[in-house]
């Protein structure tokens, strides 16, 4: 493997001295995907330390649980906005580059944050950190499917799942360390988002090319070829935005401790790094779609749960199996999209997954933080159960059309 540091033309990533790494090869180029993982899961870090971070912050201001919801909602609204654009950008100033320029901009973003700690200032400011998380995922996951051989896709994207989790994990936990006061959660997010990018800066040479061939779909367009996959990845999106920044807002009604909260969440995000790979395993025997359904199912029945055993020692358990399982939803459609889809419509796909977690998060945060206003807080297992409930009802009776 060449060890040129050197960017690669800008219409393409870097290539392998025989041409672009390719599953066909037989082989799994274990060394490629360690860094496009090691990349993705740094980035996690930051995001995982930032959701909570911020909520705990605004709920020490006295700002309202929806207000909260609807802060948390600019970074995924960011995602919606970005996504149509990330195929063509990709193309053009390369792979590579545009993640190490987005892990920049994001870490430049975060300091921001950092210095104006105010609800309104921060709307913007959220919304520009979701710009720029955007485009490295959605690479990232391409380059991904790029490169595994089709016989391992449910090993390796539960793999892939797992280790990212394991980052968003990390990212609440170094709260409990270095606490929800002043500069050092925000120093840690910007030196995460600052790593990611020397982690790419490292690895370019063995980066495949983004796929060039076949027909090359809108974003826009892809809503219209897979509406059930894409509904899943709302679920998840949903899911996993509202626990993230309204469960300090529930366990707050508890009278919890932020660390305990901080705790909570990190084990329900522990959950989704153990069982993703695991949910892969699952997948290869059963079908990602049967899969999908009986995650769908766990989840909803934690949500039923959730509200029963919060003050119970049982909340443990109970939190790391529905962590698991929600995600679970979202590496379930990942190994669809790429069953189903490859070339050109793979990064659009990647790209509609990308606009549709930020649907699923934009809608998802401040509708649950309206639901807790009116409803109390018990509105957020409700609005939790109420998704997954959907979903399991759409697979039950649409399921081949996934």
């Amino acid at each position: 493997m060449t060890r040129d540091r050197q960017f690669p033309p800008a219409e393409g990533m870097s290539r392998h001295p025989q041409g672009p790494i390719s599953p066909r090869e037989g082989q799994i180029p274990w060394a490629a995907m360690a860094g496009i993982i090691a990349t993705v899961t740094v980035f996690a870090v930051a995001q995982g330390l930032t959701y909570p971070l911020l909520s705990f912050i605004l709920e020490r201001q006295g700002t309202t649980s929806g207000l909260i919801g609807l802060s948390a909602a600019m970074t995924p609204l960011g995602f919606i906005v970005s996504a149509p654009f990330i195929p063509a950008l990709a193309r053009r100033v390369g792979g590579a580059r545009l993640a190490i320029l987005c892990s920049l901009l994001a870490a430049l973003a975060l300091s921001a944050i950092a210095w104006r700690q105010n609800v309104w200032a921060w709307m913007p400011l959220r919304f520009l950190l979701g710009v720029f998380a955007n485009p490295l995922y959605v690479i990232s996951e391409t380059w991904l499917m790029s490169i595994m051989p089709a016989s391992s896709r449910g090993r390796i994207m539960g793999l892939y799942s797992s280790v990212v989790s394991g980052g968003f994990a990390i990212g609440p936990l170094t709260l409990g360390l270095v606490g929800t006061q002043g500069w050092p959660p925000f120093a840690v997010g910007m030196l995460a988002f600052l790593v990611c990018g020397l982690i790419v800066l490292a690895v370019v040479p063995r980066l495949p090319d983004m796929p060039h061939d076949g027909e090359a779909p809108s974003v826009g367009g892809f809503f219209a070829q897979a509406p059930l996959l894409l509904f899943a990845v709302f679920v998840a999106a949903a899911f996993e935005q509202i626990v993230l920044s309204l469960f300090a807002v529930y366990g707050a009604a508890f009278r919890s401790a932020d660390e305990s909260v901080a705790s909570l969440i990190t084990c329900f995000i522990a959950g989704n790094a153990v069982l993703q790979a695991l949910l892969g395993r699952v997948a290869e025997r059963f079908g990602s779609t049967r899969t999908m359904l009986l995650c769908a199912l766990v989840s909803l029945l934690g949500c039923l749960l959730l509200p029963w055993f919060f003050t119970s020692w049982i909340i443990w358990p109970l939190v790391f199996v529905w962590g698991g399982t929600s995600f679970g939803i979202y590496t379930m459609a990942l190994i669809r999209l790429g069953e189903r889809f490859s070339g050109q419509a793979l990064i659009a796909g990647n790209a509609a997954f990308a606009a549709a977690w930020g649907i699923g998060g934009l809608v998802g945060s401040p509708t649950t933080g309206l639901a807790m206003q009116l409803i109390g807080h018990q509105g957020l297992p409700s609005s939790l159960g109420v998704l997954c409930a959907l979903l399991a009802v759409f697979l039950i009776t649409q399921g081949r059309r996934v």
